[in-house]
């Protein structure tokens, strides 16, 4: 719990200043609820961290798309990294100069690429053909060269994606091929990227990854920066690991100093957090709506479930949940689920204060890949995103309506030909 800005009260558990009970008056259930807060410390320990090079951050969006939340980051000073010409334009449309924008696609049309290079977006590539195409089809233009340098990172096989049989970036085996490429368009490399996997935990993956970049790095004389991508592990569990990134500011910035003396010119050091930066900052408020007794546990039902937050199911994630009203008293054992007509859980045998009907659950650690992966699964509307800034709340996303879900329909009126016939 982040001492500084959720605290337990005789009210229950506060967020930004608020209790979450007052929120759940206020702007309804199931909620999202981000603290501004953390945002700006998460900020703070990356700039102290590296404050010894040239550092430059992107937020990767996807983590958490909401455009307050793209604003808000981006006022600190913070550029973006987009993954889709949509994240592109959403940046756009949030005021971000196409100069803080670095374009990452996998797997799209050659068609998407060039959309954004005539916005202007450096576009960071990941593919030995995309990287032939795009040098005959734009020659000295810039951009940067994703390498996949084989580091198996990441807690969780799903998110990682630096390994031998990931399908992100050049494989770092691929490099003469790369350079027969590069000098025969005659491309200007501004930069090299590896992003190797979230859920991170020691500064040594970085190093590693480091070396392997710095040796290939002299091929590339108009480098700008090098770019470490991100994958700070934040903590999930009570006394959780997770990545220190003090120590590995230390680290790496000594050994990116001596590089840049090598190289002969100062760089910039780039990482693209995303997760680090608002994942801890988010809870999901949700409403206990039934105590179901099984010969086997007892399950609290919810007004929300995986159509919410996906990432205890899809990639077994384990987020904390707390009796948002009862901060004491006895505890039980509890499976929390969601009221999706699937196999929903958000936690299995979670010790909670004894807890009723109508009480709010708060799952911690939803600001990132929350709201981002939702859907409307079961016909049901996603809930609707506050924003706690400075002790106020800013409902920054209403609740869906069925009307909204209908919206994008043909015609939600025509009739079945077996109705007709």
């Amino acid at each position: 719990m982040n001492a500084e800005t959720t605290r337990a009260s005789d009210n229950g558990i506060q967020i930004g200043g608020r209790t979450a009970r007052s929120l759940v008056e206020e702007f309804g259930s199931p909620l999202y609820v981000y603290d501004a807060a953390v945002i700006r410390r998460q900020h703070q320990r990356l700039i102290s961290a590296f404050d010894g090079v040239k550092l430059r951050l992107l937020y990767a969006c996807k983590a958490n798309s909401n455009a307050s939340v793209i604003r808000f980051i981006h006022d600190l000073g913070i550029g973006v990294d987009a993954v889709s010409s949509y994240e592109v334009e959403l940046a756009v449309r949030c005021g971000v100069p196409i100069s803080d924008i670095l374009y990452t696609p996998n797997c799209v049309s050659f068609a998407e690429i060039e959309a954004a290079v005539e916005r202007g977006v450096l576009v960071n590539i990941d593919n030995i053909s995309v990287l032939e195409r795009f040098g005959q089809r734009f020659g000295d233009r810039p951009c940067a060269i994703r390498i996949n340098p084989h580091i198996l990172a990441g807690g969780n096989a799903h998110i990682q994606t630096g390994h031998i049989d990931s399908k992100f970036g050049i494989s770092i085996h691929q490099m003469r091929h790369i350079l027969r490429i590069v000098r025969g368009y005659n491309m200007r490399i501004t930069g090299l990227h590896m992003h190797t996997g979230s859920d991170i935990l020691d500064a040594e993956t970085f190093i590693t990854g480091a070396e392997i970049l710095f040796e290939h790095a002299a091929d590339f004389p108009h480098l700008e920066f090098i770019d470490f991508g991100s994958g700070f592990k934040v903590p999930y569990k009570p006394d959780d690991v997770a990545t220190d990134v003090e120590a590995l500011g230390k680290r790496l910035s000594g050994r990116f100093r001596a590089f840049c003396a090598d190289y002969g010119r100062d760089l910039e050091l780039w990482f693209e957090p995303g997760k680090f930066l608002v994942s801890e900052s988010g809870w999901l408020l949700t409403t206990a709506t039934v105590l179901k007794q099984t010969p086997s546990c007892v399950f609290i039902g919810t007004d929300s479930g995986l159509h919410h937050l996906i990432r205890p199911m899809l990639y077994d994630a384990y987020h904390s949940i707390v009796n948002a009203d009862r901060t004491e008293g006895t505890e039980r054992i509890y499976t929390v689920v969601g009221c999706i007509c699937e196999t929903d859980t958000f936690g299995v045998d979670r010790k909670l204060t004894e807890t009723s009907e109508g009480d709010i659950l708060a799952i911690r650690n939803a600001g990132a890949y929350g709201f981002a992966m939702s859907s409307n699964y079961n016909s049901r509307p996603r809930p609707a995103e506050v924003m706690m800034v400075d002790g106020d709340a800013h409902l920054i996303r209403r609740r869906e309506t069925l009307d909204d879900m209908m919206a994008t329909l043909v015609d939600p009126k025509l009739e079945s030909q077996a109705a007709r016939g």
